[in-house]
């Protein structure tokens, strides 16, 4: 008897593998870049780089179980993205800051916790499974490079950071503080 897809949202939903677990993390974390674009569009720079990540976010995705699509040349670009904004974004980015800040800038920041719930995942699979390196790279930096989208839209929002101060970790001490030292 044919099962009615209505009733079935995942194929393999049911399966004991973590390689599910990542497959949700990820389409997660995509959806979470849709969101992110609706809220976007006044940042141009932002919203069209959140446009090309969001469909290689469901390559990352496809990437465990079937064919792996996501390249060196993704991999490249991606660096080069987060070196762009880290060179716009520069100090604002050398201490622990509190997620918060603009509706935008927040959604980054879920989308990037998303990214980092991603590679915990794919740590799962690779437990039970090869994982090619280029998956992790790729998994790690697009954390990294939400974040820093997250700390540029406050900035051009004109939102302050809140630095962050554990009370729980000793505090790094930054470049220039070392530098005067």
């Amino acid at each position: 008897m044919k099962q009615d897809k209505r009733y079935i949202c995942y194929p393999f939903m049911r399966e004991s593998a973590s390689t599910v677990d990542f497959e949700i993390r990820t389409d997660s974390l995509t959806t979470r870049i849709g969101e992110a674009l609706a809220l976007t569009e006044d940042v141009e720079k932002v919203h069209a780089d959140l446009r090309y990540l969001q469909p290689l976010a469901y390559h990352l995705n496809g990437s465990v179980r079937g064919k792996l699509a996501i390249t060196e040349e993704d991999l490249k670009r991606l660096s080069d993205l987060y070196d762009s904004y880290v060179e716009e974004v520069g100090e604002l980015i050398e201490q622990f800051v509190l997620p918060q800040g603009s509706h935008a800038a927040c959604v980054l920041h879920v989308c990037r916790s998303e990214a980092k719930k991603s590679v915990r995942a794919l740590h799962k699979v690779s437990l039970e499974r090869e994982v090619p390196v280029i998956l992790f790279d790729y998994a790690n930096l697009l954390a990294n490079v939400l974040f820093v989208m997250a700390v540029y839209t406050n900035k051009v929002s004109g939102v302050d950071e809140i630095p962050f101060i554990s009370k729980s970790y000793p505090v790094r001490k930054m470049k220039k503080q070392v530098e005067v030292n």
